[in-house]
């Protein structure tokens, strides 16, 4: 799998109804202490039990549609919503920071007057960029519970998924 994904997922169809799917997975998640989650008619979630997860622990959201005798399963790969959602507002607010500089500094100029507030957009992007390598080292941090979660998920349909 390449570290470029940010959120890496995938897609498969299985000769199952959606309740012989649901009935399979649960039955899975109670019978292993490996793993914790829930099941719902379109919606499931596989998680690390609450003892060994931390900050960067990923977790497997599927959303399970129905289709003629058969299901259809998009996973996703990502980190707690809470922390996926802080890096986003992260890399929202650097961006409206770099337009709002942009634009002040641009009509400075326009002014025929000195920018030198435009020196901040450079620090801006290099913010983002620690941002994305802070992303990416918590990616690594969580890559060995992913494929645990990912074996087992591929465990339980005796299925291999390729991760795009």
């Amino acid at each position: 799998m390449s570290s470029f994904h940010i959120r890496p997922r995938f897609k498969e169809t299985l000769p199952l109804t959606v309740v012989e799917y649901c009935e399979q997975l649960k039955q899975a998640l109670d019978t292993t202490e490996s793993f914790s989650g829930m099941v719902s008619e379109n919606y499931a979630n596989i998680k690390i039990p609450l003892a060994e997860r931390h900050f960067w622990s990923p977790q497997l959201t599927l959303s399970i549609d129905d289709e003629k005798e058969r299901v259809t399963i998009r996973g996703l790969y990502g980190p707690k919503p809470s922390v996926w959602a802080a890096f986003f507002m992260g890399y929202a607010a650097i961006g409206v920071l770099i337009l709002f500089v942009g634009v002040y500094g641009l009509s400075q100029i326009l002014l025929d007057k000195t920018a030198p507030i435009l020196w901040v957009i450079p620090v801006l992007a290099g913010l983002a960029l620690v941002l994305y390598l802070v992303a990416q080292a918590g990616q690594k941090i969580g890559a060995e519970q992913m494929f645990r979660i990912h074996h087992f998920y591929e465990g339980i349909f005796k299925d291999k998924v390729a991760i795009h």
